[in-house]
């Protein structure tokens, strides 16, 4: 696959460039409008709900509550949760940072479900004939990685495992789309990058895997809503958690299936689809204090990196849900 037909079309590299930025910095306003009865405002990625949304089976089993569903698709977890934070969604999928940035920011989220960990899901790259051979060997190397991401706590965590620093490598910051052409030309010679990414590049560039996140970090997913919608709905939020597991179930047994399903939505061949479906764990999970504290691990580890500007506790946003 061409660099160019991978930048025409990836949904993740506005929400990686978005997730630089705290969640309620220089973001579009959206306008909430007025609503009788009660209803579900969801703000979908492309993913596992729009392949719920796609089924329709969330619209029949929330019409005997009398809840409409909306839905509104976007291409950054941040943007998602500036709409939260404005009161025009009141669900949404996003990954681990993003909600770090956005509770510094003071949004009103709340956590209420994650993914299984999908540790395999994000990886270091070199080129294929690269001298590097271990973690250890990217000391002083060109290391590209969008910043203020999943990568970027997974990688210093991988330095600190193998007893470097994280200023022990050159860090360059760039989005996935330009950090796949910098990683072609030769100008970094290491690119840390998540699915489907990942495995566009070792399909179609021949990359090798220097190490995934494996017994580093879990980089699970969440789904989140407001504070407030959570508390007042959550017989709806059960509802949408029930339906998405069942999502996760089939495609666990399903896989061939998911990934022409998947490819389709995210405009990718399907070697490489099946490449990131191969390697996903799924399952959908309720919010414990266990899972809660691996998020307050990432914040405490941005607060150090400077790049959320005061410390947040994650309980904050358990919305009284834990399990």
């Amino acid at each position: 696959m061409s660099h160019s037909s991978i930048n025409r079309r990836q949904f993740v590299t506005r929400a990686a460039a978005a997730a630089t930025v705290a969640a309620t910095a220089g973001l579009a306003a959206f306008p909430a409008p007025a609503q009788t009865g009660r209803v579900l405002r969801i703000g979908n990625q492309k993913g596992l709900l729009s392949v719920l949304k796609g089924r329709g089976t969330l619209e029949q089993r929330l019409a005997p509550l009398g809840v409409k569903v909306s839905w509104t698709e976007f291409t950054a977890g941040p943007v998602q949760l500036e709409a939260l934070n404005v009161g025009s969604i009141d669900f949404g999928d996003v990954g681990e940072a993003p909600p770090i940035f956005a509770q510094a920011a003071g949004a009103p989220l709340a956590y209420v479900a994650a993914t299984q960990p999908r540790p395999a899901l994000e990886a270091v790259l070199v080129p294929k004939d690269s001298a590097i051979k271990t973690v250890a060997d990217l000391k002083g190397k060109k290391v590209a990685y969008n910043k203020g991401s999943n990568v970027q706590y997974f990688l210093a965590k991988l330095l600190e495992k193998h007893g470097l620093k994280y200023a022990d490598v050159q860090s360059v910051f760039l989005p996935p789309a330009d950090a796949r052409a910098a990683f072609e030309k030769g100008s970094v010679d290491a690119w840390v990058i998540w699915d489907p990414f990942l495995a566009a590049a070792e399909v179609t560039l021949d990359a090798r895997l220097l190490a995934d996140a494996q017994g580093v970090v879990n980089n699970r997913g969440y789904y989140f809503s407001s504070l407030d919608y959570a508390n007042r709905n959550d017989d709806v939020i059960k509802l949408v958690i029930d339906e998405l597991n069942k999502v996760d179930q089939w495609a666990a047994a399903h896989r061939d299936a998911a990934a022409k399903e998947l490819a389709a939505l995210w405009g990718l061949p399907k070697p490489v689809v099946d490449k990131s479906v191969a390697r996903t764990v799924y399952g959908t999970t309720p919010i414990t204090r266990a899972i809660l504290q691996e998020q307050q691990v990432i914040a405490d580890t941005f607060f150090e990196l400077k790049l959320i500007p005061k410390k947040i506790n994650v309980l904050d946003a358990a919305a009284g849900r834990l399990a």
